[in-house]
């Protein structure tokens, strides 16, 4: 999962090097919470026009997340 969102938000920012994913261990309701870290610069690009992308990278974080029987939640930091 974690590679996935490395895929992902280096495929859509100016930066490729600023990116990271950081992984929560799972809190009391099983749900892991990863967090994407990017460029002060690149926020604007991996959230979008009124957070459309950041909704497509959570939806296909929790289609992953599914095949795997997990529980997922994306943050962008």
């Amino acid at each position: 999962m974690k590679d996935l969102l490395l895929t992902i938000a280096k495929g859509l920012v100016e930066e490729p090097d600023a990116v990271s994913v950081t992984v929560d261990e799972p809190n009391e309701e099983g749900t892991i919470v990863y967090h994407i870290h990017v460029a002060e610069g690149d926020m604007g690009r991996i959230i979008g026009k009124q957070g459309r992308i950041a909704k497509a990278i959570r939806t296909v974080a929790r289609s992953a997340a599914i095949r795997k029987d997990e529980k997922v939640m994306v943050e962008i930091d």
